[in-house]
């Protein structure tokens, strides 16, 4: 009766073990897997906020409709170009009456505005260099009034984004280690649980590879759940991620989801394989009396 209730609490702490390892597992790949939505996302939002920036060409009334139709085709030609929106002064005063909530035309018997461009450009190729030059450029076109943009807003955008992701970058690789060590100390812990058994087995003249051999399996395994329910949580947060923020478009190119998802899998794998290699291969090493 009481090798029986001994069994029956072996087997319950076992079962606690293997629990424990696969929780902590699967709660550090999920959290390593979001750093790397989060890392691969950073520099789509990034992209997404400098395409919003527009370069705005104001027209004088004198130009030639062939001109016009010239400066907006040498704007499309410009590889930086993502789009370029023409805006007459009609337009402009129209917009500007639903912002102000009154016909100022009325009030004041003309239409002051003036025909413009709107230029965006794409993020790959926006730099406050690039838009300094390019404005200065068309500034010299004699039908062209004046060129507008926010530079102190391009140039701190600019700026804070190379800091951001020097910062992503950093918090990456720190955390994938934090997951590492965590991983690894977790697997130490399930390894220190069978010290005994471990060394009873060699004492008999068992191999190390013999003992080794079940005990990489049966962490390979742990591991390995524990991964797939990382990769399930993942893959409900990068559906979510795209329900809610569309124009992040994660699902629009499966290969970025793949490849986290992937590396999630791997980093698992490799973590348990090689920690309960070398945690198994300590207590092999040691001497009897220092097990205990």
């Amino acid at each position: 009766m009481k090798q029986l209730t001994e069994e029956k609490f072996n087997k319950r702490r076992l079962i606690s073990t293997y629990l424990s390892l696969v929780v902590s597992i699967s709660l550090v790949l999920f959290l390593t897997g979001i750093m790397g939505i989060l890392l691969l996302n950073s520099k789509k939002v990034a992209d997404h906020f400098k395409e919003q920036i527009a370069m705005t060409v104001y027209i004088k009334d004198t130009a030639k409709e062939i001109e016009l139709k010239q400066l907006e085709k040498t704007l499309n030609l410009n590889l930086a170009t993502k789009k370029v929106n023409f805006v007459s002064k009609k337009e402009a005063s129209l917009r500007h009456a639903n912002e102000i909530g009154e016909d100022f035309i009325e009030f004041l018997g003309f239409n002051p505005l003036m025909n413009s461009i709107d230029v965006y450009f794409k993020a790959s190729f926006l730099n406050p260099a690039m838009v300094s030059k390019l404005s200065n450029d068309i500034e010299r076109y004699g039908y062209v009034s004046e060129v507008v943009y926010d530079q102190p807003l391009l140039e701190l955008l600019d700026d804070n984004i190379k800091k951001i992701t020097f910062g992503m970058i950093l918090a990456s690789g720190l955390f994938i280690l934090v997951a590492v060590l965590l991983i690894n100390s977790s697997i130490r812990l399930s390894i220190y649980s069978k010290r005994i058994i471990i060394k009873t087995m060699q004492l008999v003249g068992a191999t190390k590879s013999f003992i080794r051999r079940p005990l990489i399996k049966t962490h390979l395994l742990m591991g390995f759940i524990g991964a797939i329910i990382a990769l399930i949580g993942l893959g409900i947060l990068i559906h979510e991620i795209d329900q809610r923020f569309p124009e992040l478009k994660i699902l629009e190119n499966p290969i970025e989801p793949a490849l986290i998802l992937t590396a999630v899998l791997a980093l698992g794998l490799g973590i348990t394989l090689i920690s309960t290699f070398f945690a198994t291969q300590r207590y092999l090493n040691l001497k009897t009396d220092a097990i205990y």
